[in-house]
Order: C-alpha cells, then structure tokens, then sequence
C-alpha cells in the first residue's frame, strides 16, 4: 500500500474542541423595517420566518483560547458605533481578543432596522432594545457553545449552486449599469459546506458559505425575513439534526436572478435549491477522520484500482490574525455636507441614500484614508477569511486558486461594514456599486494581497 499525491484526502479538516449553540433573534412585528428606497411603508407588518443567530467555537484543547463564529440573519450596519457596541460586549463578556471573533451577517435586506439613530422613525423605538438582545442571545449562544464543545472533527467539501448569477446589468439602450441580472456574464457558483462530527459520528452542526445577495424580498415585502437563507436553513437542519451556520460569501455583484419581489414563496424556493445543493455536497464527504488509500490493482477483465477507507489524524492547527488596511477614499463630502443635503433635500429615494452616505462617512471619518479590518484564521487546513465590506467575488475566486488544496471560506459583512469593493476595472463604470463605494479604486486588490499575504504566514509550519 502507498499514499498517492492524487488520493482525495481531507487536507482542510480540523480535529479540537467545537462547541455549536443556536437562538432565535427575531424583532418584535412593528419596528422600523425600511430597506429599500422604494418602500412604502417603514415597519414590519409581520415574520415570515424566524431570524437565527448560529454560534460555532473552536479551540485547540480543553485549555486553549476559543475562536467564536457567530452568523447572524441581519442585513448590514449603518453606524460603526452600533456595531462596535455590541461586538466589544461579547468580547468583554468572553473574555476574547479582538481577533478571536467574528459576528457575521447573512445581509438579509427584508431584516430591522439596525441603526440606533432611527429610533425617532416609525417603529424605531425598537431597535436599541432590539440590538442588546442580539448582543444577550450572541453572549448566551456562545457561551453555551463553549460549555457543550465535545471532541469533534470539521470536514468540508465544495460544492456548487446556480442560485447566484450576474447583477451588473448593462442598461439597454443607456450608459449606466442596473442591479439587475446579467445572463451575459457568468457568475460564481462555488459552495463550500462544513460538517462538524462528534467521536460518535453525530453531526453537531453545519457550515454554509456561499456568495449571493439576499435580495429576493424587496419593497412590496412587509414581513421579518432571512430571505433564502431561512429555507435553506430548514433544508438542511431537517437532514442532519444540526444548527446550520450561514456565511455570507464575496457576493459584491451576485444575487438571485429573479428578485426585488413581495413573493416569499420565492424566497424558500430559492432556499430549498442552495439547501439540497448543501446536503449533495455534504453527503459527498467521507466519515470524520477517514481517507482513502489506494490498496493496488485487482486484476481481472481490466486492472481495477482498489481504493479503501482508512484512518488519519486531521490537523489540529488553530491560528487566528486580525490585520488593519488603510484603506484609500475617494474624495468625498464632509459629514457637514452630507447632513446639509439631507436636510433640503425633499426626493423619499434621494433622502434615503443620503441617510446611508451620511452613516457611512460618519463611521469612517472625514479623513483620507479609513483602517479596514481583516480577520483570517487557519482550522486545520482550510482557512476562513472576514472582512466588513461587499468584496466582489473575485476577491474569494482569487483566494481559493491561490490557496488551494486548502478549503477557503469568504466572508462578507464580517465586524462592520462601509460599502462596496469592486475591481480596479470596474471604476469607470456607472454603477451603483462604484458610486456606492467611499474607497478609491484598487481596494479589493490590495484587500485581497493582504489576505493571501497573511494566509501564507499562517501556513508556514512553526
């Protein structure tokens, strides 16, 4: 018997001490829900299925420091002092470095309000109560997710799903690019799911990671949703018995290609086909701590290879690094500027990207440059990169080519948020997403040779 370089082996899988836990975190019907420009109404009217927050930890031994993963179904931040708000209170109650969390959102866009500085809307006296139970129900998750972590192997297998396609529509007969889908162009199907066994072969829990935007549900939408995310969610929770934990991916110019609907039935079924998609790639990983081996050839009417399962010892490795980017803005109005507008202006559509303009130069300051953050831990071999902004998705394409065999996952919305991350090419452009952006062009790239940069460092052996 020898190990062939060829032999499909788990080079990303992870043997330590996981802990999952799972809350609900659903609004109260009637607080301020007003995503969408083109909403008529401003609060939740009801739910159409709960909202989850889905925490995993991982740490080496018993003894070591946890890194804690929490997935949330919220949409984006409007303000860095709500986020940092509730993100420094599960630190402090953790007892955790800064680069041993990430909270990330699912950007569900039929979610509530978030920012606290919409509690004069309708419904907005909500939202402050709202976000201390999140930050209660992230505390309470992992800290039980701490106190139940078991001995348990994390394996993962890619996978693909059609769901997501191109949203950077040339307009027909116009200059301008819509949010709208582009079947010219082709779009990014990569699913990486994780499964998280026990030393009796139970699943305690999965991971998802797949990149498109949770833009199903729009304006003619009143009801508290995780969009697609939800139905997913149910798919595979009924086959495995397990929280499912949701990553958003690098989903800049991804969505569904039907969308901007009041249809929920839209939504699940959207959910169902990334969830059957999950359970196939899923039922392609072999047993928690098995490979296989080729064994040699049985000779018969061909010479057949024989391939057998046997044991090994997935990697214990477990790191985590946060690194700050300065990264450069465009020139932009001060938030003086911003909030003048906003004052005259009297266009509903106007006001309201005015609104998110203001929250977005008043997290980031009125400087040149702003510090991004990014998180990259290594589980094993595969390795988990988070960031705050809309990577588009050649920032997790790039990634996976350059750090292969390893399993990469990519996540968006990761610890805050600012705005978009197109590439260098796409500046010339009249798109939402380039006017959105408050950074200059070549930010995804220098996101992404940050990212690899640290990913190699914490691949050299000690």
């Amino acid at each position: 018997m020898h190990r062939s370089s060829t032999a499909p082996q788990h080079p990303a899988a992870f043997a330590g001490i996981i802990g999952v836990a799972q809350r609900d975190i659903t609004p109260p019907v009637g607080i301020f829900a007003r995503n969408w420009g083109a909403a008529k109404h401003d609060v939740a009217s009801g739910v159409h299925r709960q909202l989850m927050l889905v925490c995993t930890t991982f740490r080496d031994t018993d003894a070591g420091e946890p890194l804690v993963l929490i997935g949330a179904d919220l949409g984006w931040w409007k303000s860095a002092q709500d986020e940092r708000t509730l993100r420094e209170g599960i630190l402090q109650a953790l007892g955790l470095d800064a680069s041993r969390l990430m909270f990330c959102l699912s950007h569900t866009h039929a979610g509530p309000g978030t920012f606290s500085e919409d509690a004069g809307k309708p419904g907005g006296e909500y939202i402050i109560p709202f976000l201390q139970h999140v930050q209660a129900m992230a505390i309470e998750a992992a800290t039980e997710a701490l106190e139940s972590a078991l001995p348990a192997i994390l394996s993962w297998a890619y996978g693909h799903c059609s769901l997501a396609v191109n949203r950077d529509l040339p307009e027909p007969g116009g200059n301008r690019y819509v949010v709208g889908f582009n079947p010219s162009e082709a779009a990014d199907d990569t699913l990486l799911a994780g499964r998280i066994t026990d030393g009796e072969g139970r699943v305690m829990g999965t991971v998802v990671n797949y990149a498109c935007h949770p833009t199903t549900l729009a304006w003619d939408n009143a009801l508290i949703s995780p969009d697609y995310v939800g139905a997913m969610r149910e798919t595979v929770e009924s086959a495995t018995g397990a929280p499912c934990l949701f990553l958003q991916g690098a989903s800049g110019e991804l969505s569904p290609r039907e969308q901007y609907s009041g249809d929920t039935r839209l939504a699940d079924r959207y959910g169902r086909q990334l969830g059957h998609a999950v359970l196939s790639a899923l039922d392609g990983l072999l047993p928690a701590g098995k490979e296989l081996v080729y064994q040699g050839a049985v000779e018969s009417g061909a010479p057949l290879g024989i391939w057998q399962e046997e044991d090994y010892a997935p990697s214990v490795d477990l790191q985590a690094q946060m690194e700050v980017i300065s990264m450069p803005l465009k020139d932009l109005p001060t938030l003086a500027e911003i909030e003048a507008l906003w004052a005259s202006c009297e266009d509903h559509v106007r006001k309201e990207r005015l609104w998110r303009q203001r929250g977005i130069r008043k997290s980031l300051g009125d400087g040149t440059h702003a510090d991004m953050p990014l998180w990259v831990w290594k589980l094993g071999g595969a390795f988990l990169a988070g960031q705050p902004n809309e990577a588009y998705s050649a920032f997790q394409i790039d990634l996976r080519a350059q750090l292969a065999p390893a399993a990469v996952a990519v996540i968006n919305i990761v610890n805050g948020y600012a705005g978009y991350l197109p590439p260098a090419g796409h500046y010339q452009r009249d798109s939402y997403a380039v006017w959105q952006t408050p950074f200059r062009e070549g930010g995804l790239e220098l996101l992404t040779r940050t990212a690899l940069n640290i990913s190699h460092q914490l691949n050299i052996p000690a």
